[in-house]
């Protein structure tokens, strides 16, 4: 399966604005990491997803302001995503663990970036290399960038070459 590049519009904020109220009644909170999380999120990403997931969560954790977000239930991590962590104006990753999937959480964390690469003055997202398809067809409008793949991703695939690793996408819902 070709993982290509889809370009999101970013026009539209209302229909990016994300819906975290509807999380209330299940105690789901969608919020920004502080510092203190940093070791938190990276111990609990390390072992849920690949570890080049984990590299850009660091990258999202350097920006300043931070450009990630979380999913959280009680003491529990349910998910995050981020952005700005490949290059400027990339979406990803996006990683929700197995046992959350299906409950709208990715969509909100999702939609909680791009709304707020909407309000840093983005009109347009990237997102890398994603087999997500028809998962980001639901939140907004996107265009497939022909012949995107690997795109940027060649010489970190190439450094990757060999790795029993997951392979290097931008998506789990």
């Amino acid at each position: 399966m070709v993982n290509s590049d889809l370009l999101i519009k970013l026009h539209n904020p209302h229909q990016l604005n994300p819906a975290m109220s509807s999380f209330d009644d299940v105690g789901i909170t969608l919020r920004k990491p502080i510092g203190p999380d940093r070791s938190l999120l990276i111990a609990w990403a390390e072992s849920h997803f690949p570890s080049l997931w984990v590299d850009e969560i660091q990258h999202a954790l350097g920006n300043h302001p931070v450009s990630c977000w979380l999913a959280q239930q009680a003491d529990n991590l349910l998910g995050f995503a981020c952005y700005d962590a490949t290059a400027l104006g990339f979406f990803g990753p996006l990683g929700v663990i197995e046992s959350a999937q299906g409950k709208g959480i990715g969509s909100a964390l999702a939609r909680a970036c791009f709304h707020e690469m909407y309000l840093k003055g983005y009109r347009y997202a990237i997102i890398g290399r994603t087999q997500a398809e028809g998962f980001y067809r639901r939140i907004a409008p996107v265009i497939v960038i022909p012949d995107s793949d690997p795109g940027c991703y060649s010489e970190t695939l190439m450094l990757k070459a060999g790795s029993s690793r997951l392979p290097l996408t931008h998506d789990t819902e």
